[in-house]
């Protein structure tokens, strides 16, 4: 499953806007009920206000209803094993488990690694701790 996911995030790469950074990457998301969604990054002149690819993907998904995400692949052009940058991780924490699987690829290998988002995400905000409940009773 996994292999779809990658040739989707590597085509998304490819379609990258990355003038400034030179460095293109590519995302794509399958939410549990079974949609596919990419993204690519896209930067801009006033770097570094771009955006990621993950955060591309999550928004197409977002477009089209939301979801939950159960699987996620990225890939960059220059840089094997790629990972989420820490706002990307926030952003699939959003919309994610702790067991969503991870795939960090090669653009030419594919998948190299799979890493579960609590491994490399393990203390993200949680929606209770931003919305002023703490768990314990008053």
């Amino acid at each position: 499953m996994s292999e779809d996911l990658f040739a989707l995030a590597r085509g998304a790469m490819r379609k990258a806007h990355a003038p400034y950074s030179r460095f293109p990457v590519g995302a794509a998301l399958r939410t549990s009920d079974g949609r596919i969604f990419a993204g690519c990054n896209v930067e801009n002149a006033s770097f570094p206000e771009g955006w990621c690819a993950e955060t591309t993907a999550i928004a197409h998904m977002v477009m089209d209803g939301g979801g939950r995400i159960a699987e996620l692949a990225v890939v960059a052009e220059r840089l094997r094993g790629c990972t989420p940058c820490g706002g990307c991780r926030q952003r699939i924490a959003e919309f994610a488990f702790p067991e969503t699987r991870i795939f960090l690829c090669d653009p030419v290998e594919g998948v190299i690694e799979t890493l579960l988002l609590d491994d490399i995400f393990p203390r993200g905000f949680a929606e209770d701790s931003l919305c002023g409940r703490t768990g314990d009773a008053a």
